[in-house]
C-alpha cells in the first residue's frame, strides 16, 4: 500500500466519522446540554447514581447531590428522579440536579453555565443595581433588578434570605465575575405552562380565570398560564362605558372561550355569555300594552333608546315624541339620562327590538280613542231608542189624526 492509499483510507475514514457524528446528532431524542429529563434509580454505589434516562448509554449522577448534611443517602433504586443532562463521554452520560446544593462546587459552576443548567443560590442581600447571590455556598454572583422577576420587585428587602433557582448568563475571569438570572426560568416554566394550557383549551368552553389589567377596550383575563381578552362588549348584556365599573383587577370570573387564534397568538373571551339572557324573559318582564319606567341611553337621528332593566333597550322612534308637532331631533323634548315612562307597543323577540311610546302621549292616545269609542256607542243607543225614520213619520200621522 503506497503513501497516498494510506493519505485516502484515512480521508474515507475521517468523512465517514464524520457522517456519523452528523447522524447521531440528528437523531430525535438526542439529549441536549441542560435538558431536563426524568430518569428511574439502577443502582447506588459509594459515589454515583446509576440512572435511566431511556436513551442508549448508562447515565450517571454524583450521588453527593443526594446526600443530607448527615451523610445519608435521600434516594433509592427504583425512585424516579429529575435530573438535567450535562454531557457525554465514551459512552457515559453525565447527570445534574440543580447546581449549588452541598455536593456542588465552583468547578461544577462553569459546567453549568456551558449547559445551560439551573444553579441554586442565596440572595444575601441588596446592592447596587441589583442583589449579591451566594452560590455553591461561597461563590459570589450578581443578579440585576431587572433579571430577579418577571415584574419589577416593589419590596426588594423581601427577597434577601431566599434560597432560589437561577441560570448563569455570564461566566468571566474564571468565576469571579459571575451574572445569573432567575427571570430567564421564569419565562420558560410560563411558556411551558401556556403550551399545556393552549393544548388542553377549546372554542365554546367556560373556564374559570383572574382578571389580569383594565384597559378602555375590555379587561385581560388569565385562564391558567395565558390570557386572553373580554372585549368592552362582551363584559355585559348592558352598555358599559368603562371597564372599571364592573370588573377590578385580582377578580374571578367565570368567561367563554369564544375565539382561538393560534397564529396570532390572540384568545377572545366572553363574559356577557355565561350570564343569563334578560331577552329569555323579556315579554314576561315587559309584556306589550304595559306601562314601565325606564332611563333614555342614547338619543339618535330617528329617536330615543330607553332601558327598560339590564340588556334590554327599547326605541321611542322620533315621530312619536312631538305629540303631532315635527322635531328634527330627538334632543329638542327629551335628554340622555332621563327617567321617562313608555308604553311597550310591540315585541321583536327574534330581533331584540321593543317598539315603545311615551306615556303621556300613548294615555292621551289611548282617552281619546276610548271617548270616541264611548261616543259611537252612545250614538248607537240613541238611534236605537228613536227608532227608524219611518217609523218616525208614521208616529206624526198618527197624532195629526187625534
Amino acid at each position: 500500500m503506497t503513501d497516498n492509499d494510506d493519505l485516502e483510507v484515512t480521508e474515507e475514514d475521517e468523512s465517514f466519522a464524520d457522517l456519523l457524528e452528523q447522524s447521531l446528532n440528528s437523531q430525535s431524542g438526542r439529549l441536549t446540554p441542560g435538558q431536563k429529563v426524568s430518569a428511574r434509580v439502577l443502582k447506588v454505589s459509594s459515589e454515583w447514581l446509576l440512572i435511566d434516562t431511556g436513551h442508549k448509554g448508562e447515565g450517571f449522577v454524583d450521588l453527593k447531590e443526594f446526600t443530607d448534611a448527615d451523610g445519608g443517602v435521600t434516594v433509592k433504586e427504583g425512585d424516579t428522579i429529575t435530573v438535567h443532562f450535562l454531557s457525554s463521554r465514551q459512552g457515559e452520560m453525565r447527570f445534574t440536579t440543580k447546581i449549588g446544593g452541598s455536593g456542588s462546587g465552583s468547578a461544577q459552576l462553569e459546567e453549568a453555565w456551558q449547559a445551560g443548567v439551573p444553579v441554586e443560590g442565596a440572595v444575601e442581600k441588596e446592592i447596587k443595581g441589583g442583589f449579591e447571590v451566594k452560590l455553591a455556598g461561597s461563590v459570589r454572583a450578581f443578579c440585576p433588578y431587572s433579571q430577579m422577576s418577571l415584574r419589577r420587585v416593589d419590596n426588594p428587602e423581601s427577597i434577601v434570605g431566599s434560597k432560589l433557582s437561577f441560570r448563569i448568563t455570564d461566566y468571566s475571569e474564571r468565576g469571579r465575575n459571575i451574572v445569573v438570572s432567575r427571570r430567564v426560568l421564569l419565562e420558560e416554566e410560563q411558556q411551558r405552562l401556556k403550551e399545556e394550557a393552549r393544548a388542553n383549551i377549546t372554542e365554546g368552553t367556560t373556564v374559570t380565570g383572574t382578571v389580569t389589567s383594565l384597559q378602555k377596550f375590555g379587561a385581560f383575563v388569565d385562564i391558567g398560564g395565558i390570557e386572553g381578552l373580554v372585549p368592552i362588549s362582551e363584559i355585559g348584556w348592558t352598555r358599559v362605558k368603562d371597564v372599571s365599573d364592573v370588573l377590578s383587577v385580582g377578580q374571578q370570573v367565570q368567561v367563554l372561550i369564544k375565539v382561538i387564534d393560534r397564529e396570532k397568538d390572540r384568545i377572545s373571551l366572553s363574559l356577557k355569555d355565561t350570564l343569563a339572557d334578560p331577552w329569555e324573559e323579556v315579554a314576561k318582564k315587559f309584556p306589550e300594552g304595559s306601562f314601565q319606567t325606564g332611563t333614555v341611553s342614547r338619543l339618535a337621528p330617528f329617536g330615543a333608546f330607553v332601558t327598560l332593566g339590564d340588556g334590554v333597550d327599547g326605541l321611542i322612534h322620533i315621530s312619536k315624541l312631538g305629540a303631532g308637532k315635527r322635531l328634527n331631533h330627538p334632543r329638542e323634548v327629551i335628554g340622555e339620562g332621563e327617567s321617562v315612562e313608555v308604553k311597550v307597543e310591540s315585541i321583536d323577540r327574534e330581533n331584540r327590538r321593543l317598539s315603545l311610546a311615551l306615556a303621556g302621549a300613548a294615555r292621551a292616545a289611548g282617552e281619546e280613542e276610548a271617548t270616541l269609542e264611548e261616543f259611537r256607542r252612545n250614538a248607537a243607543d240613541t238611534s236605537a231608542g228613536m227608532g227608524t225614520l219611518g217609523d218616525m213619520l208614521t208616529a206624526a200621522k198618527k197624532n195629526k189624526k187625534k
